[in-house]
C-alpha cells in the first residue's frame, strides 16, 4: 500500500515558540503561512507540520500523490482507492472521502490507541 509522503501534523499552543524550538533542531521553513497558524517544517526529508488551533491531538499524516518534498509523482494510488482498501480491511474510515469525485481530498482512521491518522491527497 502505497501512502506517500509522511509527515507529523503537531497541534501546537504557540506557533512561534514551536518554530523556533524546531529551528534548533535543525528544521527549516519549508511551507505555510503564519497568519493562518500553519507551518510546515523539513530537516531533509523529515516533515513536521505546525498547526496552532486547528486540531485537538498530533496527527500522523500521508500524501498521495506526493514525494517528500511535495513534488507532484507521476503514479500514484487515489486516496479513494486506499480508502476503499482499508475498509475492505474492516477498518471503520472517519470523514470520509467522498468516492464520487476526484482530485483532491481525504479521510481520517484512528488507531487502536486513539491516534488520528490523515489521508490527504492534494493533486
Amino acid at each position: 500500500m502505497e501512502l506517500g509522503a509522511f509527515s507529523v501534523s503537531l497541534s501546537v499552543k504557540n506557533l512561534d515558540a514551536s518554530k523556533s524550538f524546531y529551528e534548533k533542531l535543525g528544521f527549516q521553513l519549508f511551507a505555510g503561512d503564519a497568519a493562518q497558524n500553519w507551518l510546515i517544517m523539513k530537516n531533509g526529508d523529515h516533515v513536521i507540520g505546525l498547526f496552532q488551533g486547528m486540531f485537538e491531538k498530533n496527527i500522523l499524516t500521508f500524501n498521495p500523490g506526493w514525494d517528500q518534498n511535495g513534488t507532484t509523482l507521476k503514479s500514484f494510488t487515489d486516496v479513494r482507492d486506499l480508502q476503499r482498501e482499508l475498509k475492505a480491511q474492516g477498518l471503520t474510515i472517519e470523514h470520509e472521502a467522498d468516492e464520487s469525485t476526484t482530485g483532491p481530498a481525504s479521510f481520517i482512521v484512528i488507531d487502536p490507541d486513539g491516534n488520528p491518522i490523515l489521508i490527504d491527497q492534494h493533486v
